[in-house]
């Protein structure tokens, strides 16, 4: 069956029209007719399709000119065109104007079947390719590290790889949760497409169209059809970043989506079958987000089959070596500094004893950072932060504390919070809200901290 596919025929005769109709829907194909050119180009201006087919020999605009038309406009999807016997030589035409392939009528059932399976095939493939040049290069071969706590991670993806059961990865922002669900996707042998998207960086208006794909007039503004990332992750892997912060009414449908295999366009009354593994990610412990009310308990026991926490950078001190190394030869290449190959050891030492609260992503700006700063030349500290880099108070973790020491403890404490508000605010850009769920406090309370220290 091919359902879901969405075919459009051209033909300016009903009885035709309606033979490869009722042909198409018996194989499971959304179907759409026009009755000449013309009108098949307004129902491409207000619908996707995935296959047209068109008779050559029409009043006014002939098929081979709609042909024609098509890829001027860049169309790419297949066309079959149809013919008699008498006009064969513009079939062949046709296909060197870049039509997919011909049928001649009398129909052969079985032939136009084949022919429309393997059209579908291609449209398939194309858009699937389309797909994967935007997202070539990122997978598994992105992971740096060989700390213990790294390696346990490897061994779990590679457990969880092969099965299609859920997974959840949790971790702080900034630890590589995406790369994990990619990896897992690239380790289980899935033919399908590896689809992302962040819930939390989508309004929630938006967010269910954009999972569940809708039919035109479903809604204001909805003039075409638009196929949902369920859809689009069919045979694939769907990754879901910040699950928590997806509204709970979406949650509800995506637990039927889970537990049926099946998916509903918004606006429309047929159900397609959908064959999709959902990685989901968040930054909240899980547990606590269910009591918090952010994620519904039975999706979160649904979604829970395996789980994958990622350790923060700062338990993992002795990957960063590593990580600067390909982040220095990744933007050396991208900033054509040939001369500049590793980071000073006093350097390196310094950013092992930092904290990282933005973690690998927090490594990789600052690396981008002092590259640029550097202008091709060796790096040194001027070109890091002064707080990355406080030697002095870095080293005075690990030695005992002198007698005259000020023991003020809510001194010390405002030093504390002034510090990683503002390393906060820098990571964040200056957003509030990203700052908010970095140092794990709701928003009320930065303002309040921010007002209380005199941060701007």
């Amino acid at each position: 069956m091919l359902t879901g596919s969405r075919v459009l025929i051209v033909d300016d005769e009903a009885n035709a029209r309606r033979v490869l109709e009722v042909l198409l829907r018996n194989l499971g194909c959304a179907v759409v007719c026009a009755e000449d050119a013309p009108s098949a180009l307004a129902i491409l201006r207000e619908h996707t399709v995935d296959l047209l087919i068109t008779d050559l020999n029409m009043p006014g605009m002939s098929g081979l000119e709609l042909l024609t038309t098509l890829r001027a406009e860049g169309h790419a999807f297949p066309v079959i065109v149809v013919t008699a016997y008498g006009t064969i030589e513009s079939a062949v035409e046709a296909m060197k104007q870049g039509a997919f392939d011909f049928i001649i009528r009398p129909l052969d059932v079985e032939q136009v079947e084949l022919l429309v399976r393997r059209a579908l095939d291609i449209s398939r493939i194309h858009r699937e390719n389309q797909f994967l040049r935007d997202e070539a290069g990122k997978g598994w071969d992105h992971f740096i590290g060989q700390s213990a706590a790294m390696r346990r991670v490897y061994e779990l993806i590679r457990q969880a790889g092969p099965s299609k059961a859920s997974l959840f990865v949790y971790g702080e922002t900034g630890t590589g949760k995406e790369l994990v669900a990619r990896a897992a996707h690239a380790n289980s042998g899935r033919q399908g497409l590896f689809v992302p998207i962040n819930c939390a960086a989508i309004p929630s208006d938006i967010l269910e169209s954009e999972l569940f794909g809708y039919v035109r007039g479903a809604f204001t503004g909805a003039h075409k059809d638009r196929v949902g990332k369920f859809e689009l992750a069919d045979g694939g892997t769907l990754f879901l970043d910040e699950i928590t912060e997806m509204p709970t009414n979406i949650q509800a449908k995506l637990l039927r989506v889970l537990q049926e295999g099946q998916v509903d366009r918004l606006g429309s009354n047929r159900s397609i079958q959908i064959d999709i593994r959902v990685v989901a990610a968040t930054n909240r412990d899980p547990l606590t987000a269910v009591q918090q009310g952010c994620l519904r308990e039975d999706l979160y026991y649904r979604l829970n089959v395996l789980a994958i926490k990622l350790p923060p950078l700062r338990e993992r001190h002795e990957d960063i070596p590593l990580l600067c190394a390909h982040f220095i030869e990744k933007y050396r290449s991208s900033l054509n500094y040939a001369g500049m190959a590793r980071l000073p050891d006093d350097i390196s030492q310094a950013l092992m004893a930092y904290a990282w609260p933005g973690n690998v992503r927090e490594l990789e700006n600052m690396i981008e950072r002092a590259m640029v700063l550097s202008q091709g030349q060796s790096l040194n500290l001027k070109h890091f932060p002064q707080e990355t880099l406080d030697l002095p108070a870095q080293s005075a973790r690990n030695t005992p504390a002198p007698a005259d020491q000020d023991f003020d403890l809510d001194a010390n404490v405002a030093k504390l919070e002034t510090r990683l508000l503002t390393q906060a605010l820098q990571i964040s850009a200056g957003n509030k809200a990203k700052a908010a769920r970095l140092l794990k406090v709701s928003e009320r309370t930065l303002w309040y901290k921010l007002k209380k220290y005199g941060i701007g």
